[in-house]
């Protein structure tokens, strides 16, 4: 299957959420390339960005698990090639 470049930015409305988003994020390690997280201290968010690069299929999984927690979002942007 065809590999994709993409980013996740997750954002995190309760961050009592963080093992669980972890422990997501490193079951998809193999397709991590590089993670950036920004708390911010005087908002009740913070913010996630990573690289990736693998299947769509395996992207979207990710960010649907991801998605699907309370209080977390998260969007994919791929390349189309």
């Amino acid at each position: 299957m065809e590999k994709r470049i993409g980013t996740i930015t997750i954002l995190i409305l309760d961050r009592s959420r963080s093992a669980e988003i972890n422990s997501i994020i490193s079951e998809f390690s193999d397709i991590v390339l590089c993670r950036q997280g920004l708390p911010f201290h005087q908002r009740p968010v913070a913010v996630i960005s990573i690289i990736v690069e693998g299947s769509p299929d395996r992207i979207n999984a990710l960010t649907g698990r991801l998605g699907r927690l309370q209080d977390v979002e998260s969007k994919a942007v791929l390349t189309k090639q």
